[in-house]
């Protein structure tokens, strides 16, 4: 099917209130809607709904045996989903909820089965966008929203990214200007004893154990799972138009791989921090932050994979960056997105 996508720009969500309310309107006739939260801008259905969630799978072209992360309003609306909120979710919601941490408790089928891919189990968040929160507010809908993108592509962190993937394949966009995170909420999986990263984001895993104490980390991570229990965890995601190849080695060495690239004939396309790119000699250069400041480097990440184009670049070489705090997550999508990863021998 093809829509003629609504596009509405929200600059004040009290000014603005009959934008939104048209996009909740679309979600209650079981349309999908692009939202922003403050990780990504989501894709959002009635999670409540087959008939509509399976609309998510179609725009996107994504395979129907991944789970999607439902988005409530409030923690009161967790309690509708779930049979149950241990203790140690209960402390999870209290300290980084409205944020971008999704828990996977355990379900009592009120959601629609293609959202959780026929698991026990829900993953469930409350985003803190203020458009996202007003949305949520005015449909009183639960909504499953995977990322706004084609599957397999950078997550969309602006309205413009959505268009770019989307136009014409879904109902309405909600632009609400560029998200902050930046990167996906942290999933963790609350129904062990121990609680479980099955995906590094926005919450790292040192802030999560200052709140509970120990928490493990899921190997399908390394090792991918044929049954994925959250999302991300399957198939390849985040991918740019060109073939991108992870660098780990010192300056020289990246010059090398550079080097040997315009060698052999290719169009070479950089995605560096601040710190390299004044350091290596290349026509196409495109910074994403400092390595001083992986925050900022996130925020960036996915706006920089997508600003190389296939007719620019016949290759992307990325720098890799030190893996503590949201350097988790930034090299999860990474290793995800790259074809090839480049060592240096010492």
């Amino acid at each position: 099917m093809t829509y003629k996508t609504k596009l509405w720009k929200i600059e004040n969500i009290t000014k603005d209130v009959l934008q939104i309310e048209a996009a909740a309107n679309l979600l209650k006739k079981l349309e999908v809607v692009a939202f922003p939260t403050e990780t990504v801008y989501g894709l959002g259905a009635d999670a409540t709904n087959e008939q509509a969630v399976a609309k998510i799978f179609q725009a996107k072209g994504r395979p129907a045996d991944n789970p999607l992360i439902v988005h409530v309003a409030n923690k009161q609306q967790i309690e509708q989903y779930v049979t149950h909120v241990p203790d140690v979710a209960k402390k999870l919601i209290h300290a980084f909820m409205p944020g971008p941490l999704t828990i996977i408790l355990p379900s009592n089928n009120t959601i629609a089965t293609n959202v959780t891919a026929g698991l026990s189990s829900i993953a469930i968040r409350i985003p803190s966008h203020p458009v996202a929160r007003q949305l949520l507010e005015v449909c009183q809908l639960p909504l499953a929203a995977p990322s706004a993108n084609k599957s397999g592509k950078p997550s969309p962190t602006s309205a413009d990214h959505v268009v770019q993937d989307l136009n014409g394949k879904i109902a309405g966009i909600l632009d609400g200007g560029t998200t902050g995170v930046g990167l996906e909420s942290t999933v963790l999986d609350c129904t062990t004893e121990i609680p479980v990263i099955l995906r590094p984001g926005g919450i790292t895993k040192q802030q999560i154990e200052q709140v509970v104490g120990m928490v493990m980390v899921d190997p399908a991570l390394v090792v991918e799972a044929d049954q994925p229990k959250a999302p991300g965890m399957k198939y390849n995601h985040y991918q740019p138009d060109a073939p991108l190849s992870l660098i780990d080695g010192d300056v020289d060495f990246f010059q090398a791989q550079i080097d040997s690239a315009i060698a052999e004939g290719l169009k070479v396309g950089i995605m560096a921090s601040t710190e390299l790119a004044s350091l290596i000699e290349a026509d196409n250069i495109k910074t994403c932050g400092s390595r001083t400041d992986l925050k900022e480097v996130a925020v960036h990440l996915y706006d920089t994979l997508r600003a190389f184009k296939k007719s620019d670049v016949d290759l992307i070489l990325c720098e890799t960056f030190e893996q503590t705090g949201v350097g988790e997550a930034i090299m999860n999508r990474l290793h995800k997105a790259a074809t090839k990863k480049v060592n240096q021998t010492l």
